[in-house]
């Protein structure tokens, strides 16, 4: 329940985010031209995965995942009140850094609570998670509802409001039902001194880190120093490529793996290459695709207009209905010893996200011809990358864990968040290439995105065997 809440207010806010940006001054919004929102939108989304691997290490080296995830619930709950404010654009963005802290402590210590539950392991933790993805589908389900609707009928800082009520409601529901956790998320305290000072210098690593994003976020919100969304975005793309072949060339050169171990390492790169541009597309969905929704789909049932923001919650209804569905099938191939390899789901996962975006191709041409798109292409186009999502998304990091040399195990499960951080970077950099003024181009810039998809689902589909092999048995 508690991570319903916080899904809640995540996809809440992420409904509405960048149609805020985009939006006329006059009008409450922030007037932001579309790269320029985009840009932001891919920074936001982005950084919230990237602080995930500091929070996941505050959390289980000094305050325990109890302590972080009650922290992250204040910190996001302090960031979504600032945004529901009628304040001006520094606090606003300062409101966004509070809300990507916060997720930074929450999302990872959330998740390995659960696992600490049922130390056993075995069906009972498999039954926990599902109980738990359960609630982060409908939190995102009942966000993607809730605060565009707000926003729609009584103006964006409403909207933001509705997100803060959601999280205070989840940091409440933690308090109120935290004593069932019993130890799991603790930590002890050492008592030895050597633990003692050893916590000390984390301690000194925290705060100087916190020092120098304050810092630096005073001298942004002073002027001192120029920020550019759209120049950050660019360069963080550098810096992300830059420390994955930094990495993965230091595990296959200089790391002492054995050949079979490399040659994982290897199928973990194809792997990460995917991921990456899987969400670079599927990621369309809050930014390109919302504006779509907003400036070019017909959302009137009779005097009522859909809110543009409910578009994002088909995408959590279709898990909640072909999740299982799509394990069944699984399990059912596996008997017959048809059980896809990874490389293959991945494969698939992007050519339907290819297709997706080929539905989206066809109503882009009806709004060049002049007229609204329906409803229904946006709906085919999320339910196809949906279920490109689960070809490709609960594959992952079962993978990276199996292929994995053991005592990387830590630092590759980090390094996979790298590739989701990748690709919500290219998301917000690829919507930013649509040009509302420019309908005429808007059906060849869907035709590029599915081709491109296509493209590379077809290739990792034709060296899927060869790549298979190197995985040396780990399917």
């Amino acid at each position: 329940m508690t991570e319903m809440w916080e899904r809640f207010t995540y996809y809440g806010m992420r409904g509405i985010l960048i149609l805020f940006l985009v939006d006329a001054v006059d009008r409450g919004g922030f007037g932001l031209d579309d790269r320029m929102a985009a840009a932001v939108y891919g920074l936001y989304t982005t950084a919230t995965y990237l602080v995930a691997l500091p929070g996941g290490w505050i959390a289980d080296r000094l305050l325990g995942a109890q302590h972080a995830v009650f922290w992250g619930a204040v910190l996001m709950l302090a960031g979504n009140v600032l945004l529901a404010l009628p304040v001006g654009v520094v606090a606003f963005y300062a409101g966004c850094l509070l809300i990507v802290l916060g997720v930074g402590l929450l999302k990872p210590n959330i998740s390995a609570m659960v696992a600490q539950l049922y130390p056993e392991g075995g069906a009972r933790r498999d039954a926990g998670f599902t109980l738990f993805y359960l609630g982060i589908n409908v939190g995102a389900l009942l966000g993607s509802l809730a605060t565009p609707w707000l926003a729609q009928e009584f103006g964006w800082r409403a909207g933001f409001a509705g997100a803060a009520v959601g999280m205070a409601l989840g940091l409440l529901q933690f308090q109120a039902t935290r004593h069932h956790l019993g130890d799991a998320g603790r930590r002890t305290r050492p008592s030895d001194p050597h633990g003692l000072a050893a916590d000390r210098r984390r301690w000194h690593i925290v705060w100087a880190g916190a020092g120098a994003i304050v810092g630096l976020f005073v001298l942004i919100a002073a002027g001192i120093v120029p920020f550019d969304p759209l120049q950050v975005a660019r360069l963080s793309v550098g810096v992300i490529v830059a420390i994955t072949v930094g990495f993965f060339a230091y595990l296959l050169f200089l790391a002492g793996l054995d050949r079979v171990e490399r040659r994982r390492v290897l199928v973990v790169l194809a792997l990460f290459v995917a991921a990456a541009l899987f969400w670079a597309g599927y990621e369309q969905a809050g930014s390109s695709l919302n504006l779509f929704a907003e400036r070019f789909t017909d959302r009137m049932v009779g005097s009522f207009e859909i809110p543009a923001g409910w578009f994002q919650a088909p995408g959590a209804l279709y898990i909640l209905i072909f999740a299982p569905m799509f394990s069944a099938l699984w399990i059912w191939l596996g008997r017959r010893n048809l059980d896809p390899s990874a490389p293959v789901k991945f494969a698939l996962g992007l050519i339907l996200l290819g297709i997706g975006f080929l539905v989206m191709v066809g109503a882009a041409t009806l709004v060049a011809s002049g007229r609204l798109a329906g409803p229904e292409w946006l709906l085919m186009a999320y339910l196809l990358h949906c279920f490109g999502e689960l070809c490709l998304s609960p594959v992952g990091l079962s993978s990276v864990t199996k292929l994995a040399p053991p005592r990387f195990v830590g630092q590759m499960m980090g390094l996979w968040f790298l590739a989701t951080s990748l690709g919500l970077l290219l998301a917000g950099l690829i919507a930013g290439e649509f040009d509302a003024s420019n309908i005429a181009a808007m059906p060849g810039q869907y035709l590029d995105v599915a081709l491109f998809a296509l493209v590379c689902g077809a290739v990792l589909l034709a060296i899927a065997k060869r790549v298979q092999r190197l995985a040396g048995g780990v399917r």
